[in-house]
């Protein structure tokens, strides 16, 4: 029989603790201090001890790395004075997990339901998860899926062989067979939902349902029907009862992306549940008891959204008991390589021809910043695979890196003379050199005077059709205009091709192809005034 030491200073809570453990399954003791903890932990080993932060002689945190704590021995964190510091310290030295008083019954059980199979197996079924240390004990052939190869530029479901990424799955594999929530953040596109998956394959409810689910792509007003469900009857169109995401991933893992776009209202539901392991469906006034990890994600900075009023702060600090941040794609630029070859291999095999990079091509890729990171890489794959029509995919069409097009004969400089005010205008990146103090002089290529009417500022510095080694913008002319004209330079630069230009000005393709729409509507518009 398994045993468990209760280390709290409150004899009300600790009794109710003792109950709630049960001395039909464990062998249970109590202590109330860190010394009388530590004389028990030397009469008898425990397996769990379930350990109070704020004790009489001291802090919690105190037995983690204490020499007289065995080994085999797992802790989990229970106080009621949980902080966004204090639990993600205590993970960080080696908690098993941790618990916020009043204690929720389903949330105990789980914990106490991995003592009671053996922690060196790996049942397909079950809601159980395996412990840290019992997780080191497998095999990497035993772990789920082949791909578990880190030190091969995989793990799992995830490629690259990087720094950041080997620190990625470090933290991945530390956190996959707990039942901890994990906070996922990064820019579009770097890979959160495959994160998500890898962690749920690596866990022990692999053989269970994962659900994603993108809270800013359903309805507001069918959210809470969707992730809660809903009785008969509840609202109009209720015919018939509905099971929500928490009902369908039972046992498994859920996965809310873009959690910062969930109503306020519904964050003080998920924050109940997440305590309490409880929810209701929509029109019930019965309580249902889940078991189910949760993983969140968002692409914006979650203090950000905290200050903006986008996520409540107390949902934060729950969510965010073992943060993980993607890197960008920027910033691990050797893993291009790898990643790309592997999307050319997956769109040979789904469309039956074999296709490969040559050696320039991946060179090429590999200097290129992807502002859309892994998302906007795989689409750049599968757009040349497309319009190769051979077996070697060329630079020709894969996105070319900014000093590629800087260091072309005609294409050396820009030129900007100080304005003494800067206009309130949207900005965009410029990759070309800005130079020239407002007594410099400038290049001839094409000169330009202040026009009258700033309105049709743009209109009037129209670029001929050649190639202009630079463009003037001269002292007056908003942000607007100027960017107005870099972009219309560049395009003609890059002799019209869109994904060039995009790549040269460090902005995404749509966001050219917006800009371009806007400035064809605008010259609409004059000429329609001019006739009006």
């Amino acid at each position: 029989m398994n045993h468990v030491l209760i280390v709290d200073d409150d004899a009300d809570s600790a009794a109710t603790m003792r109950e709630l453990v049960g001395v039909d399954r464990f062998s249970v003791a109590v202590a109330h201090t860190l010394r009388d903890a530590r004389r028990q932990m030397a009469m008898q080993p425990p397996s769990l001890v379930l350990l109070d932060l704020q004790l009489p002689d001291g802090n919690g945190m105190d037995l983690f790395g204490d020499q007289q704590v065995p080994q085999d021995s797992q802790i989990v964190l229970v106080t009621g004075h949980a902080s966004l510091d204090s639990s993600i310290e205590a993970l960080r030295r080696g908690a098993m997990d941790y618990l916020v008083k009043p204690v929720g019954i389903g949330r105990l059980e789980d914990i106490l339901s991995r003592f009671l199979i053996p922690t060196a197996g790996l049942p397909e079924t079950g809601t159980s998860t395996v412990t840290g240390a019992a997780f080191d004990q497998i095999t990497p052939q035993d772990r789920p899926g082949a791909g578990y190869c880190a030190q091969e530029g995989r793990f799992g479901r995830l490629w690259g062989g990087s720094a950041p990424m080997q620190r990625l799955y470090q933290q991945m594999e530390r956190v996959a067979g707990t039942s901890v929530t994990v906070f996922l953040t990064g820019e579009s596109g770097t890979g959160k939902e495959v994160v998500a998956q890898t962690l749920h394959e690596l866990s022990q409810r692999r053989s269970r349902p994962f659900l994603a689910v993108n809270c800013g792509a359903i309805s507001p007003h069918l959210i809470e029907s969707e992730i809660f469900g809903h009785e008969k009857g509840s609202f109009t169109g209720a015919d018939r009862q509905h099971q929500g995401f928490f009902e369908r991933a039972a046992t498994g893992t859920l996965f809310l992306d873009e959690i910062t776009e969930m109503s306020m209202e519904l964050q003080v539901k998920l924050l109940r549940v997440l305590e309490t392991g409880r929810f209701m469906r929509v029109g019930s006034t019965q309580t249902l008891q889940t078991d189910v990890r949760v993983i969140a994600a968002t692409n914006r900075c979650p203090y950000e959204a905290v200050a903006s009023g986008k996520l409540r702060e107390d949902l934060l600090y729950r969510l965010n008991v073992f943060p993980i941040e993607l890197p960008p794609l920027r910033e691990r630029l050797t893993d291009v390589p790898l990643l790309a070859q592997h999307f050319m291999d997956a769109i040979s095999q789904r469309e039956g021809q074999a296709k490969q990079f040559t050696a320039s091509a991946l060179k090429q890729l590999a200097q290129y910043s992807w502002p859309g990171n892994v998302r906007e890489l795989r689409n750049a794959v599968q757009r040349a695979y497309v319009m190769e029509p051979g077996p070697l995919v060329s630079q020709e069409w894969l996105p070319r890196p900014p000093v590629a097009i800087a260091q072309h004969p005609a294409a050396h400089s820009l030129h900007l003379p100080q304005m003494p005010h800067m206009p309130q205008a949207g900005s965009m990146p410029m990759s070309a050199p800005v130079s020239a103090p407002l007594t410099a002089p400038i290049p001839p290529t094409i000169t330009a005077h202040a026009p009258a009417d700033h309105a049709h500022a743009a209109a009037t510095y129209d670029l001929p059709d050649t190639e202009p080694a630079t463009i003037q913008l001269p002292i007056g002319m908003t942000m607007a205009q100027a960017e107005r004209l870099l972009i219309q330079a560049t395009l003609k630069q890059c002799k019209y091709q869109k994904e060039r230009t995009a790549a040269v000005l460090g902005i995404s393709l749509k966001t050219l192809y917006n800009r371009l729409r806007d400035y064809a509507g605008g010259k609409k518009g004059e000429t329609d005034a001019e006739h009006g």
